[in-house]
């Protein structure tokens, strides 16, 4: 009994880590003003905690990506599972949903860049979003790479030129979803899916 006491101490105590953390990422204007000490007091744990959970401050911000990610590309991958979608469009789908995810965390991801994580290549969530992007171009027409052109494509929603074109130059949200939905026509050519290319569920 004392040790189903302690596990479920330790998953609320990581629940709460990760939300204080994400909150106080969230309501920075700097993600680099985000101390571990600002995170153990806002989730009610000692810092020692923190470092024995995550590691190190880029373990912990690894961590709140992954587990802010998880729901997003499950719902993608069932997506993708279900069909129903030309193959153009499943792919327009899943990039704009990572670009969304992007927009709405660039606090969070620029303090993953800043904690030391800015190469997305390392990432397990880069894996996870190049997998998805991949299998779905192999299903569009005239693709001849689809493994370089999923790497193409998701440097087009990279964290740094997210963070850049919203909150330097200003672009808003609508019109950066939309020249990626241009972006992608120009990869992949401007013609539709012809008839009988719809994956099979």
């Amino acid at each position: 009994m004392a040790q189903r006491a302690e596990r479920a101490d330790a998953v609320r105590n990581r629940e709460a880590v990760l939300a204080a953390a994400d909150a106080l990422f969230a309501a920075s204007t700097s993600p680099k003003s985000v101390s571990m000490d600002d995170i153990a007091a806002a989730a009610g744990v000692g810092k020692g905690t923190l470092f024995r959970r995550f590691g190190d401050r880029a373990g912990l911000i690894g961590a709140l990506i992954a587990s802010r990610l998880e729901p997003l590309q499950q719902a993608v991958r069932e997506a993708q599972e279900a069909g129903g979608s030309a193959a153009r469009q499943r792919v327009k789908d899943l990039l704009d949903a990572a670009l969304r995810f992007k927009i709405e965390n660039r606090n969070l991801m620029s303090a993953a860049e800043d904690a030391g994580l800015s190469s997305p290549y390392q990432a397990e969530h880069y894996g996870s979003w190049h997998d998805l992007l991949r299998v779905a171009l192999t299903q569009v027409p005239g693709v001849r790479d689809a493994d370089f052109t999923a790497h193409a494509l998701l440097a087009a929603i990279r964290a740094d030129l997210v963070v850049h074109l919203i909150d330097d130059l200003k672009m808003t949200s609508e019109d950066l979803r939309s020249s990626l939905a241009a972006h992608i026509d120009n990869v992949l050519g401007d013609t539709s899916d012809p008839p009988g290319t719809r994956s099979e569920s």
